[in-house]
């Protein structure tokens, strides 16, 4: 059976806004598709009795908004929720095996918010263990033998198999962007600490960022304004310049990931965008090097409790993690915390200097890898993540293999919403 529903997120916000699709309508198509590509693509956990209970909230938020010209945004738009984030009614997991009880907490804000603005919540979406490396049972939606990307892995699969319109995420370093790339979805990382962490359990208190996943770039700022603080109506109506990163960083993409690159490049050239290349980030090593320690250090001060109690329970990716992160001095960290505050100012000299608005790179090393053991390099995302700036994963075409690819943008820190225009911009040529 063909279940034909809307191609974005605002088109189904202001469908089911005006009424012109019933909402008990769409969720009865929803169980119908869910039931086709769930079990396929395994982006949530279980949850018996998923649509009753969603029909039930449904009703309660009809009746909530009878009127037409009062119903929020996200009026009945049912979302994934990272099983890190804390939400009420619901048990967090963390894709880990410790007792439950340990792991649980009030719900996040960020969640909050959704649920304000008329959100129904579909379910915990699928997470490696504490949202680091030991993957879950989540496939791609576009290849079911190749990994969705993680640590996000069940919120990205499930916006590009069509589950849901909007999913929440996280990024410690590459954990939005990768897979969305991997998915051939929308990913945004806001500027550092922009969305509000409250409610998630941690991995590194200075890389964490919450973020979001939904079909089109177009799609994002509503929900960014929903979400973001401070949000802004001031946006450029310049086309921006784009500055290609080159050095050791972007020596880091696959053949098959810089290829792809330079052919977008060109598409973006063909289509009157400015790209200028600019020689960035000599010491990547360095900057690999020290956002690494942070994230170890960090978790290792996070789980200590509970890894003194429960170690044997831990994955081994998490454990060596957190070991790892035992033998970091507080000297240490604090010294590479210092870099992320550094790394930002160089970046935006560089982009003052080179009249660049934005940065384009590869959103992944290449296309998703095939196995289920491992979630991929985030390599590409790392830089941006330890300088806490805005980016955007934007699908920029498939492979051979019919394997989506990503173009990442980043811009300036906390111009979160200057670059979200100049993405859709992007999108809008890419998608031609």
């Amino acid at each position: 059976m063909t279940i034909k529903l809307p191609n974005s997120l605002l088109n189904l916000s202001e469908e089911l806004r005006s009424g012109d699709l019933p909402l008990m309508r769409f969720l009865d198509q929803m169980d119908a598709l869910f039931e086709q590509r769930e079990p396929e693509v395994l982006a949530f956990l279980p949850e018996p009795g998923r649509f009753t209970r969603l029909r039930q909230d449904a009703q309660d938020l009809l009746a909530r908004y009878p009127s037409v010209e009062q119903r929020p945004f996200l009026f009945g738009v049912p979302v994934g929720v990272k099983d890190i984030f804390h939400v009420s009614g619901f048990v967090t997991r963390a894709g880990s095996s410790l007792p439950e009880e340990k792991l649980q907490g009030p719900e996040a804000e960020s969640v909050t918010a959704l649920r304000n603005a008329g959100a129904l919540i579909l379910g915990k979406s699928v997470t490696t263990e504490f949202a680091y490396f030991a993957p879950g049972l989540t496939r791609n939606p576009h290849a079911p033998a190749h990994t969705p990307g993680g640590s996000s892995s069940g919120s990205a699969a499930a916006v590009g198999a069509g589950l849901c319109y909007l999913a929440l995420g996280t990024q410690t370093i590459g954990s939005v962007n990768r897979p969305a790339s991997f998915c051939g979805v929308a990913g945004y990382k806001p500027s550092y600490d922009r969305i509000s962490r409250e409610g998630v359990i941690p991995v590194s208190e200075s890389a964490d960022h919450v973020g979001l996943f939904t079909p089109r770039v177009s799609d994002v700022a509503p929900v960014a304004a929903l979400l973001c603080r401070d949000w802004g109506k001031n946006v450029p109506v310049n086309q921006p310049v784009l500055g290609i990163p080159d050095g050791p960083y972007l020596d880091r993409a696959s053949r098959e990931g810089k290829v792809h690159f330079q052919m977008t490049c060109g598409r973006l050239q063909e289509a009157g965008f400015a790209l200028k290349t600019v020689a960035t980030m000599p010491d990547f090593e360095e900057i690999y090097e020290r956002h690494n320690l942070i994230v170890a250090a960090e978790a290792a001060q996070f789980h200590e409790a509970w890894y003194a109690d429960h170690a044997d329970q831990y994955h081994g990716k998490t454990a060596e993690l957190i070991e790892r992160g035992k033998q970091v001095s507080q000297d240490q960290l604090e010294l590479a915390r210092l870099g992320q505050k550094k790394l930002r100012q160089q970046l935006a000299q560089l982009m003052d200097e080179n009249g660049v608005d934005l940065w384009v790179s590869p959103a992944s090393v290449g296309p998703a890898p095939k196995g289920l053991d491992s979630t991929g390099d985030p390599v590409m995302n790392l830089p941006w993540t330890h300088a806490g700036v805005p980016t955007v994963s934007i699908p920029s075409g498939f492979n051979e293999s019919a394997l989506p690819l990503g173009l990442q943008a980043a811009g300036r820190w906390y111009e979160d919403e200057q670059l979200l225009v100049w993405c859709k911009n992007l999108e809008e040529t890419l998608s031609t």
